[in-house]
């Protein structure tokens, strides 16, 4: 059979064209799995992310032990002990769990009842000036004393912790705060009394007179205090993605490609890039500390009020904010309390940003815990829904489905590697006696 010299001609360019068409896709195949090219404003952001750029400890102006290590030590047993409860059951760690970075596993922390917020993971906590999802706790030992007269957390009233204190914790009291006058004024108060309280308790608590009321009071904050010493030590420790930055500022590209994978290392430049996830989600902690409304609200919360606006009246009043009867601050040390932001449409239904330490290995998420996995959390932020409160701050990303998997590939490379030495802070101590 003959063909046509034309023919032979269009036959070959059809081949020709295959042939690139082919080496075409094979480049960009080679191009999307190949690491990305850093640029030097991109390497300046993944250096701001890295743990070497955590800062000291920021001070605690309302706690003047927050530093002092025997303080910490007796926060770490009250963080323990279940006897700073109703009914003997629950602990501190009974939601902050050490072997889940200090969370629990659960959509919503369970106590003596289920409450309805996500327990927020430790790690880090003393970095931010709020405390709670609304912010409405201006240190940690306010933060602490919440959940210990919540009735569906740890349902205790101030005297019945302030009893415990003084049988069991009498010594190591006296060795922190240097006296064990307020315990000695308990002996004749009643078992369980306390302004939160049921009824009988609430009662009680009126009863008693003001010296009397001031004297746990005192201890309350103290207990408060010592677990803030505590929970200071709970620190982050470094992950693949620091020792990838820590390669590339080394300038060693075979060390940071062998620890973060192509797809992993597409994720960061989205997440610093076009996904736009440090907005947010910035610094050491990847968190800004600052509250937001991502459209994460349900119909079942009640009002406009939930969020940032009730948290930042919470704040500002009870005698253990930062100005309050029971901190060790000046007033000039309360400054960030005293003009703190407390109207505007941005604070309906806005949520502290929580840090993405450990963030795969801390599921469910979301204030309400209704994402069960990460995939979940970027889809949201693909579609970005309307807010069902206040206006959202959210524009639908621009991103696809191989992007989105990249995303959530990179979010892994932040959990903390095993620690090389053992960190006691980290462990229940030995129980007190």
């Amino acid at each position: 059979m003959s063909v046509r010299p034309g023919l032979w001609s269009l036959l070959w360019l059809c081949v020709f064209m295959a042939v690139a068409a082919c080496s075409q896709s094979d480049d960009q195949a080679a191009v999307a799995t190949a690491p990305p090219q850093w640029t030097d404003e991109e390497l300046t952001v993944i250096r701001s992310l890295s743990l070497r750029n955590l800062p000291p400890l920021p001070v605690s102006a309302s706690n003047r032990h927050a530093d002092h290590d025997s303080a910490a030590k007796l926060g770490q047993q009250l963080f323990f002990d279940t006897r700073l409860s109703a009914n003997g059951k629950v602990s501190c760690a009974s939601c902050h769990q050490p072997q889940q970075d200090f969370t629990d596993g659960l959509p919503r922390g369970v106590g003596i009842a289920a409450v309805d917020r996500h327990t927020m993971s430790l790690i880090g906590v003393a970095y931010s000036p709020w405390l709670f999802w609304d912010g409405r706790a201006d240190s940690l030992w306010r933060q602490a004393l919440g959940p210990l007269e919540d009735g569906r957390e740890h349902g205790g009233t101030r005297t019945r912790y302030a009893h415990v204190i003084a049988k069991h914790y009498r010594d190591a009291y006296a060795d922190v705060f240097g006296t064990t006058a307020e315990l000695d004024a308990l002996k004749d108060l009643p078992p369980s009394a306390g302004p939160l309280g049921n009824l009988d308790e609430l009662t009680a608590w009126e009863q008693m007179d003001a010296d009397d009321r001031d004297a746990v009071n005192q201890v309350f904050a103290n207990i408060g205090k010592a677990m803030e010493a505590y929970q200071r030590r709970l620190l982050p420790r470094p992950s693949r993605f620091d020792d990838y930055v820590e390669a590339l500022a080394a300038n060693e590209p075979d060390r940071a490609n062998a620890l973060l994978s192509p797809d992993e290392q597409h994720g960061l430049r989205l997440f610093i890039g076009a996904a736009d996830c440090t907005h947010c989600h910035n610094g050491p902690l990847l968190s800004n500390n600052d509250f937001h409304n991502t459209a994460i609200a349900t119909a079942d919360e009640f009002t406009l009020g939930e969020g940032r606006l009730r948290g930042v009246h919470l704040v500002k009043q009870g005698e253990f904010s930062c100005l309050g009867t029971y901190s060790d601050a000046e007033p000039d040390d309360c400054m960030e309390l005293r003009y703190v932001k407390d109207k505007g449409a941005e604070l309906v239904s806005a949520f502290r940003t929580p840090t993405l330490r450990n963030v795969a290995r801390t599921a469910p998420y979301m204030h309400h815990g209704n994402f069960s996995s990460l995939e979940q959390v970027v889809a949201h932020y693909v579609t970005a829904p309307d807010s069902v409160f206040g206006k959202s701050e959210l524009l639908p990303l621009e991103v696809d489905a191989d992007q989105q998997k990249q995303l959530v590939a990179f979010l892994h490379t932040l959990n903390e590697k095993p620690a090389e030495v053992a960190d006691a802070w980290r462990a229940s101590p030995t129980a007190a006696e």
